[in-house]
């Protein structure tokens, strides 16, 4: 069974490990709701009890997969999903975060989930027309009316965080980080360990790239996020950050580990307030993924994990650049 780890100071516990069900039903390709419902049972039973999903993927059917997946075990698991995008033909057609537009959006949640409450809830992107105050002080409600019992933001920054932080206690910040990916390094993590938030880490292994197992852009289908929405994939930026796969390959070998399993353990060991999702719709990969919570990495890795981006830089943005005009840094 795997460890436990707190979130912030409000009496949010959690797996060490849990699963970012996003690729389920959204971007990575097609959807096999049999074997992700499997999974998702499959990770109960081996401790994970902490599921990541949000309105906006599918859109809609993620939250309903893991309804139809987890009522009958809702008391063994916490469920964080997220509100603020406004979901058109285009799927991402803004964002609105609105206190009308929250309360609309948890409704809607709370029935596709098949549940009373959310353990966690997410402002998915910052709504620059929208005061955080405004924001937080919507949570607060709802928390107070036992629909919401912790809350998060998402690709906030420094100013955003302290400011919802004064309205409602914020439990955890969710946002990419990994062994090549440290944007949150220099102010972010600081703040957060000043405030008592935790970090719940997406794309951890990197979208693949720190398993060794990433393809060029062009070789991935064309529903799959990764043809067009990574440009670390792309052209000569591939190869330039296969360089970062191999150390962590070579780190893994000696331990018996996979590159995946080292990627994860590092987040896990650097502090005891980070949560890794790494994403995935197979047993196969879930039962991997988790041995991580068990893998002690030497002070020699961790160190040379720490440093591995001074010694090999990524090539190409981790978002286009829509996506990066969303991350409030």
């Amino acid at each position: 069974m795997l460890s436990r780890r707190k979130l912030g100071g409000q009496g949010l516990e959690v797996s060490s490990l849990g699963l970012g069900c996003m690729g389920m039903s959204h971007a990575y390709g097609q959807p096999d709701d049999t074997e992700s419902i499997a999974t998702i049972h499959r990770a109960i039973d081996l401790g994970c009890t902490f599921f990541d999903t949000a309105e906006v993927y599918g859109p809609f059917t993620n939250e309903e997969l893991l309804g139809r997946a987890l009522k009958e075990r809702r008391d063994e698991v916490q469920i964080a999903t997220k509100f603020g995008f406004v979901i058109g033909q285009g799927l991402f057609a803004g964002v609105d975060s609105s206190p009308k537009h929250i309360r609309e959006v948890v409704e809607a949640s709370l029935k596709r989930l098949q549940t009373d409450r959310i353990d966690l809830l997410y402002q998915h992107r910052v709504d620059p027309a929208t005061p955080i105050e405004e924001v937080a002080g919507t949570v607060k409600d709802l928390i107070a009316e036992g629909k919401v019992l912790h809350f998060g933001l998402s690709e906030a920054g420094v100013d955003t965080i302290r400011r919802a932080h004064a309205i409602q206690p914020v439990s955890a910040l969710q946002s990419e980080y990994s062994v090549w990916e440290r944007n949150l390094d220099d102010q972010i993590m600081p703040l957060l360990k000043e405030l008592g938030i935790g970090l719940v880490a997406f794309s951890p292994l990197g979208r693949g790239f720190l398993t060794g197992t990433a393809k060029r852009a062009e070789e991935y289908s064309d529903n799959d996020f990764r043809a067009t929405g990574d440009p670390r994939l792309q052209g000569a930026n591939f190869d330039a950050n296969m360089r970062i796969a191999e150390l962590v390959r070579d780190i893994a070998e000696p331990h018996g580990a996979t590159a995946g399993q080292v990627a994860l353990a590092w987040l896990l060991q650097i502090r005891d307030d980070v949560v890794p999702i790494p994403g995935t719709k197979r047993r196969t990969y879930l039962e991997e993924n988790l041995k991580a919570d068990a893998l002690e990495l030497t002070p020699s890795d961790v160190e040379r994990l720490n440093t591995a981006l001074t010694t090999f830089s990524v090539s190409g943005t981790r978002y286009g650049e829509a996506g990066l005009a969303m991350v409030d840094r």
